[in-house]
């Protein structure tokens, strides 16, 4: 209680310090896909928003201040960017090849939140596991486990405080 309370004098003050959320951020790469994901149909159910919410918090072990940080810089670069290529590349440099896979797994999982995943969450996950050299083997196996597994309940609302939009 008291850190939140510090923290909000701190940003009314302009003191408190800044986070290392860089463009260049492995995270923030990795967030903007899923992003992008979750927007993918045009649509971003309930589930879709909490599943997005649990993975950024749990899979950066992320505060959930740090958690919503990471989140806004991830729709912000989501939004200005041409082509999914500046966030795989980025991904692609940083991460070996059991991170890349994580990262397609991520997507499948936010694909599956709601049920079902349509042809251009599919597409998108094409895309981006080209991009980062997954091979299409490995990209349907994850496939399978996400249908497998389907939308797994997440108890409590990740940053249930949080309103309409991502």
């Amino acid at each position: 209680m008291l850190s939140r309370l510090k923290s909000f004098f701190d940003e009314l003050t302009g003191s408190a310090p800044k986070s290392g959320f860089d463009p260049d951020d492995y995270r923030v790469a990795a967030a903007a896909l899923l992003v992008h994901m979750a927007n993918a149909d045009g649509h971003v159910a309930p589930q879709e928003q909490r599943r997005l919410r649990k993975i950024i918090s749990e899979r950066f072990e992320l505060e959930p201040a740090e958690a919503r940080q990471l989140m806004r810089r991830a729709e912000e670069s989501e939004r200005e960017a041409i082509d999914l290529y500046q966030f795989t590349s980025v991904l692609k440099r940083t991460l070996d090849e059991p991170g890349r896979l994580a990262v397609v797994e991520l997507l499948w999982d936010v694909a599956y939140a709601d049920g079902h995943a349509d042809e251009l969450e599919e597409n998108t996950v094409w895309r981006v596991a080209e991009l980062l050299g997954v091979s299409t083997r490995d990209r349907m196996l994850l496939k399978r486990k996400a249908e497998r597994e389907g939308a797994e309940p997440i108890s409590g609302n990740p940053w249930e405080d949080e309103g309409s939009g991502i």
